[in-house]
Formats: C-alpha cells, structure tokens, sequence
C-alpha cells in the first residue's frame, strides 16, 4: 500500500478556509457551522455518507452556491461572494461528480481552451482574424497540452472527441483540464468514479506530483476509502452537515464514530 502523500509542505497559513459554513435547503441543513483548512502542499480526503453535505461544501468553495451562513477566505481574504469565473483565475479549480467536458473539442482543445483566458496576441480581433500575433501564445498553450496529456496518461487521445470518450479517460480529460494552467486550489468531486486500477493509479500520480513539485493544495471527495486513505495526508468526515472527524487516515479510520456511520462497522 502507498503511503499517504509526504514529500510536500503543509506549513505556513491555509491557502483555502471555511469558516462556520452554513448552507439551508427549505427546513434542511445541508451544512450546519463547518469549518475547514487547507494548506499548501496538502492532500485531504472529504469523506461521508450519501447526503453529508460533501458535493454542497464543494459548491460553496468554489463559488456554484453563496451559503446561507459563515465566509470563504483565499489566503486570508473573504471571497465569499466572488464568483466561479474570479476563482477559476485566481487559481481554484475544480471537476464534478458529472462530467463537464466540451463534447465537440478534441482532447488537445479542452486543454488549449483551459489557458485561453490569459489572453494575448491580439484579443477578439485577433481570434477571429487568426493574427500571426497568436501564434507563439498558440504554440506555447499546445505544447503545455501535450505535457499535461502525456503526464495524464492520454498520448494516444489527444485528437479524439471528448463526447466519444469512456467515463474513465474522460475523468482524466477533466482532470488534465483543471490542471493545464497550474492550480494553486484543486477540488476534486468523486474523481474515481468509473475509473479502471490504471486510471486511478495514474491519477493519483498526477496529484502527488502536483502537490510535490507545485506545492498545490487538494481536497478530494471521494467514496473509494482505500484510495482516500492512501492519497490523502488528512481526512474530514462529514455527517448531517457536520464535521464529524477530522485527523490522519489512520486515526479517522479507527474512529469508532466514523466507522459506525460511514465505515459500517463497529469498533472491537
């Protein structure tokens, strides 16, 4: 078994916080006062039962819902009510539990398309008159493509549609996409799902190398508990909308608490 991820830095001030998170549908707590960090060079695994609030924290982290109650800080800074697109360009990225890729772009463009927002060579006038002053911006973001691709495990796929995709190289077409213009903030929902080993495998090398040469922050959720316990360098458990548990993957998973609303099993 792999050990979690330990080459990186977690010290210094949380790059990403939740604090006293609320979030209300109708008579429903999705979320009630959560609280939660992360820092640099961490990797940390939210995990729960079916309803914890785990896909509606992520929405508020990343700018999809404004909650009811409490703030989001990026270093520091209250971004609460910034938007996903101010996020994005401020270094948070983020995939989902459905996939959210552009059917009718070849893999190579899902990832040019990633890094157009930096602009250059020209603005609209330039786009649409195809200007020689875009293409050393063109040539640079395809070649950053083809390095994401390839570390992604996705050589041979880079010409292929994406709608043509099976679920699992499309996952990693999402993740190769969330990580062409280097995040500093990387959530990732349900990132497994519908993967083969392989692909988990080589996912997870690709968010180790991440937060070891990058230094990026992750937080995953996921309902493959082997995979979050060797991944991840610390574990929340979300239950009813509330941290349940919060520590290492060894010390989560001998919590009685945890085992007997998640894990379903009871401590011996």
């Amino acid at each position: 078994m792999s050990s979690p991820t330990s080459g990186s830095s977690t010290s210094g001030s949380p790059v990403l916080e939740a604090v006293g998170v609320g979030v209300r549908f109708g008579g429903i707590r999705a979320l009630d006062g959560v609280g939660l960090t992360l820092r640099p060079g961490e990797v940390c695994g939210l995990i729960g039962p079916n309803g914890a609030g785990k896909t509606t924290l992520f929405d508020v982290l990343s700018g999809i819902r404004r909650p009811d109650e409490g703030r989001v800080l990026l270093d520091g800074t209250d971004i609460t009510r910034r938007s996903p697109v101010w996020r994005a360009r401020h270094g948070m990225r983020r995939t989902f539990q459905r996939q959210q890729l552009f059917g009718q772009l070849t893999v190579a463009e899902q990832l040019v398309v990633a890094q157009e927002w930096r602009g250059g060579g020209g603005g609209l006038a330039g786009d649409l008159l195809a200007a020689p002053t875009r293409r050393p911006y063109e040539k640079k973001r395809r070649e950053r493509a083809e390095a994401v691709l390839h570390d992604c495990g996705l050589d041979g796929f880079t010409d292929a549609y994406a709608g043509t995709l099976p679920i699992g190289r499309a996952r990693m077409v999402e993740l190769a996409r969330a990580v062409a213009d280097p995040p500093r903030v990387l959530l990732l929902d349900e990132p497994t799902s519908g993967m083969t080993e392989d692909e988990s495998r080589c996912l997870s090398s690709v968010v180790r190398r991440l937060v070891d040469e990058e230094g990026c922050a992750v937080l995953l959720v996921e309902h493959n508990v082997a995979f979050v316990m060797q991944l991840c360098t610390r574990v929340v458990v979300l239950d009813l909308g509330r941290i349940l548990a919060e520590g290492t993957a060894a010390v989560v998973h001998a919590d009685p608490r945890v085992r007997e609303a998640y894990l379903g099993t009871t401590a011996t």
